[in-house]
């Protein structure tokens, strides 16, 4: 059996605990996401953006700051984290006045914030706030391609857009069939993680970002690079969101094809991690320019630890292991732990061929801190 460094893991909680204490304070009345060049995070609450997905209260990664928050509550205790994120909520509810600036990611939105509250609190306002979502992403749904369509561009047609990110949506249609008893949500989920295992993951465990299919016969069109290096690459974060998504599924279902499915992603996430364990982008990117992913990593990561809760222990270590290695090289080499920036993990990409690259991303937080947690056995599985 795999055994923790668990000095290593109390000093890293410490930091994290150390950090996050002012961090929450000065950031609680925003929902931030990345921070600027003094090291300060911005704020995406801003509700008089009701269409585009880029900037305002409908942003997709709106979710993890209260989420991030939640994470604390549980490992403290401390009454302020909740009052914190309950405020992130709040703001969230607005998205569904405004309506036209959701989409697909409302998973991403509802589970670590709405939900989380629920599961935690019984706050039936959470519960309401969570079907509402639910029930929105449910309408995604294309009943002949079997799929949930991404995204609502105006300067694109996405009617017939499907993409790996949405196996992590799914998490909220499982809820919501567990907690109504309602077959509808998880049917919807089941038929498309069915769709991707069919379509996205190809023989070697890598996987498409995005697929196109025809909206109105469900055919097959064509698959794009999307995030990636190009089209038949391999994103990292997307190889994240395939590994930890597949996962959900199998821990709500209990289909095997789902946990063979992980585990198929997995082991070429494993045998793509660089000795370093610092993540690129793209795992078939060129040499140079080296981009990284740290955001990528910590998602791998903490896929892989929920996978190895699902094998025999004599499988255990072969999960657990390049997980601790990742998690290993952003606390000691990729994390700021002082007081000149807000973001504890550094050198996230949120693309290849973004304009900007090694910046800072709350999610990457997010899923930082709970890898971290989940080593030492706390926290409730918030997806």
């Amino acid at each position: 059996m795999y055994s923790i460094d668990k000095e290593w893991l109390n000093e890293v909680i410490e930091k994290i605990q150390k950090k996050m204490d002012w961090v929450s304070d000065k950031n609680h009345t925003k929902v931030p996401y990345t921070t600027d060049e003094n090291g300060n995070y911005d704020d995406r609450s801003d509700e008089s953006i009701d269409w585009t997905i880029d900037n305002g209260i409908n942003f997709w990664t709106n979710g993890f700051w209260g989420g991030i928050q939640w994470l604390l509550y549980q490992n403290t205790g401390d009454e302020k984290y909740r009052i914190y994120a309950k405020e992130c909520e709040k703001k969230l509810e607005k998205c569904f006045d405004m309506y036209y600036g959701l989409h697909h990611d409302v998973g991403f939105m509802y589970m670590p914030t709405a939900v989380a509250n629920y599961r935690l609190t019984q706050d039936a306002e959470a519960r309401k706030i969570a079907m509402h979502a639910a029930n929105l992403l449910a309408g995604r749904f294309n009943p002949v391609g079997k799929f949930i369509r991404a995204w609502n561009l105006e300067s694109k047609d996405t009617r017939g857009w499907a993409i790996i990110d949405c196996m992590f949506n799914l998490s909220l249609l499982y809820w919501a069939s567990e907690e109504t008893k309602d077959p509808r949500f998880k049917q919807i989920a089941m038929m498309h993680a069915d769709t991707v295992i069919k379509n996205f993951v190809r023989e070697d465990g890598s996987v498409n970002h995005i697929v196109e299919f025809n909206p109105e016969t469900g055919e097959k069109v064509c698959s794009y690079g999307g995030q990636g290096y190009e089209d038949g690459s391999s994103w990292t974060r997307g190889q994240g969101w395939g590994l930890y998504g597949f996962m959900i599924s199998y821990r709500h279902t209990g289909k095997k094809e789902y946990l063979d499915t992980a585990k198929r992603i997995a082991h070429y996430c494993i045998a793509n991690i660089p000795e370093s364990g610092f993540i690129p982008v793209d795992f078939r990117q060129p040499k140079t320019p080296a981009y990284e992913d740290s955001c990528g990593a910590c998602v791998i990561a903490g896929g892989l630890l929920e996978l190895a809760k699902e094998v025999p222990d004599v499988e255990k270590e072969v999960y657990i292991r390049p997980a601790v290695k990742i998690l290993k090289a952003i606390a000691e080499h990729r994390s700021n732990w002082d007081t000149d920036c807000d973001a504890i993990v550094q050198n996230c990409s949120g693309s290849y061929h973004a304009e900007k690259h090694h910046i800072t991303m709350n999610y990457a937080d997010y899923y930082f801190i709970e890898s971290i947690l989940k080593l030492n056995g706390e926290g409730i599985f918030m997806w």
